[in-house]
């Protein structure tokens, strides 16, 4: 039987497909197929903004139109959202449930073959996905379960690894915590056996996933872990942050990168901080969102920082690394958003003059706190707030590049066309690799994805560099 699997939102989503793949593959002996072939077809939700789920409704009543397949929903699904889903005459299944899969899609199709499924009773469907939820009484247990499961990777050279899930932050505009829980850790011992395997596997870049990684706090006993120039990792029983994590980590053997996703500015710790300075694996790039830079909007987001607190953490990672790549996440027409607010985000971004920025205009997400407040910002407003801070980042990002040009920079390649090849650049740049077109050199070119090289960067745009190979 096939399947199709389409992923909306973030890392941990793209992480979560790639063990759903495995679940599927190996215990059900599903293949993958293009989206218009498949028996089943999997939508693994972001529910985080309700633009996000509009287009996921346009994607689905697309594709009820042509055909029956069966349907499966899973991912972050808020409880409306939940029942809309079952009136539909869908499975909805929780990704914690995931060792259980098998099980319920086996039972689901067995109550009705693919071709009737359309005249299936949407009471049985509800119940079938209902049975589901009798293995997640005990949630931690369930969570484990699930992130113990090997994935099926995309990518040969880089890799995803979870190191918690959940979220105990609740900002105002946020459905996470609704729909992924509380807070859970991966032991210790679980993330430096997986990333190790990895790199022994010849993986080239790592990078770990959590809703707020800067708050792991996994629980440790005494084990020896992956051996290193001076002999094994040795973790005592106990407590592990993340700064503890990533000092284990960097002492496996190999030539690798290490990187992160996401950070919440109010635990962004000085220990933390300093690992930029003393990992010889942790690359020059740090996600951090801002979200706004007025105060009064952070407050009302429940961001539990200032506008000078997010300045002064990056003033201090600058001090740490000066190499160090800024990226952010900000969000423009919260509501209650007067243009003071907005010119003092306008003016935090000129002022730490980030690499990149994700800019994204609010729209209300039933079932959080923000759905209560009224929606005053028109959307045009919020689309010219958002176009006023996309140049004001083209033009950060540019002089930020420029200074790039002349050096030589390690490169992960990552994907070929007729001519050229593309990377991904130390501190989390997109290079284009200017090469010969000739057929011995794009058989070249192919032997070089997955691999470090070293590039000279001869041109930049505000988003992307060019350069050519040094041998």
């Amino acid at each position: 039987m096939t399947y199709h699997l389409a992923t909306y939102g973030c890392q941990m989503n793209f992480s979560d497909s790639e063990r759903i793949a495995a679940v599927l593959e190996k215990h059900l002996g599903f293949q993958p197929a293009p989206e218009n072939k498949a028996a089943i077809l999997i939508f693994n939700l972001c529910s985080v903004r309700q633009s996000a789920v509009n287009r996921v409704w346009g994607n689905f009543k697309k594709t009820r139109g042509k055909r029956q397949p069966l349907i499966i929903f899973t991912g972050c699904i808020l409880p409306p959202d939940r029942e809309k889903i079952r009136r539909k005459n869908c499975l909805v299944l929780n990704i914690k449930d995931l060792p259980h899969w098998p099980e319920i899609i086996r039972k689901t199709l067995k109550h009705k073959n693919i071709k009737t499924l359309k005249q299936g009773s949407k009471g049985t469907m509800k119940q079938l996905g209902n049975e589901a939820t009798q293995y997640s009484n005990n949630q931690k247990s369930a969570i484990k379960d699930y992130l113990s499961i090997a994935p099926r990777h995309s990518s040969n050279f880089t890799a995803y690894v979870p190191i918690m899930t959940g979220c105990n932050n609740f900002c105002s505009y946020c459905a996470v915590p609704y729909t992924r829980g509380r807070e859970y850790s991966r032991p210790p011992a679980e993330i430096i056996n997986e990333v190790s395997a990895l790199i022994k596997k010849g993986y080239k870049e790592i990078i770990l996933l959590g809703q707020n990684v800067n708050s792991y706090h996994g629980r440790s006993s005494s084990f020896p872990s992956s051996l290193r120039r001076g002999g094994p990792i040795n973790i005592g029983p106990g407590w592990c942050n993340f700064p503890s994590l990533l000092k284990l980590l960097d002492q496996i053997p190999g030539h690798f990168w290490l990187t992160f996703l996401t950070s919440h500015p109010k635990d962004l710790s000085p220990e933390l901080i300093n690992c930029f300075q003393t990992c010889e694996h942790l690359i020059p790039y740090l996600h951090l969102a801002l979200q706004s830079g007025s105060n009064k909007i952070l407050k009302s987001m429940n961001r539990h920082y200032t506008a000078e607190h997010f300045i002064d953490l990056i003033k201090k990672v600058r001090a740490a690394n000066p190499n160090v790549c800024l990226s952010t996440d900000i969000i423009v027409g919260f509501p209650s958003e007067t243009q003071k607010d907005f010119l003092s985000t306008a003016a935090i971004m000129k002022k730490i003059k980030f690499d990149m920025a994700y800019l994204a205009e609010y729209s209300p997400r039933p079932g959080t706190t923000a759905a209560r407040l009224k929606d005053n910002i028109s959307p045009a407003e919020k689309t010219n707030r958002k176009n006023t801070l996309n140049e004001i980042l083209k033009t950060t990002a540019l002089a930020n590049n420029k200074k790039l040009l002349g050096q030589t920079l390690e490169t992960l390649v990552v994907s070929q066309d007729k001519q050229n090849i593309f990377g991904r650049t130390k501190n989390f740049k997109n290079v284009k690799i200017i090469t010969t077109s000739n057929k011995q050199q794009t058989i070249n070119n192919k032997k070089l994805i997955g691999q470090f090289v070293n590039v000279k960067i001869t041109a930049v745009t505000a988003w992307n560099l060019e350069g050519k190979l040094i041998k």
